[in-house]
């Protein structure tokens, strides 16, 4: 009888492999997330700053609430000339 303690094999079994993908693929959800999360928080100071007073989305808030059919149409003008550029 031999008494040697057999060798784990030297290369990553499957399980291990799967478990390496597993915890790659969490970092860049991870990270992708992360770089998402700054995206929406930078996109939301920019409207929250244009949406002070006197500033463009301010602006077109009280257009639209005097004039909503004509601001309808001005915005359906608008698609239609971005749509015939194209």
């Amino acid at each position: 009888m031999s008494t040697e303690i057999p060798h784990p094999d030297p290369q990553p079994g499957v399980a291990e492999r799967a478990i390496d993908a597993a915890t790659d693929v969490s970092r860049t959800i991870g990270e992708v997330a992360g770089g998402l999360h700054a995206a929406v928080d930078r996109l939301t100071a920019a409207i929250d700053e244009a949406r002070k007073p006197g500033r463009p989305l301010a602006t077109v808030a009280a257009i639209t609430r005097e004039a909503p059919l004509a601001s309808l149409f001005v915005a359906f003008l608008f698609g239609v000339a971005v749509a015939r550029r194209r």
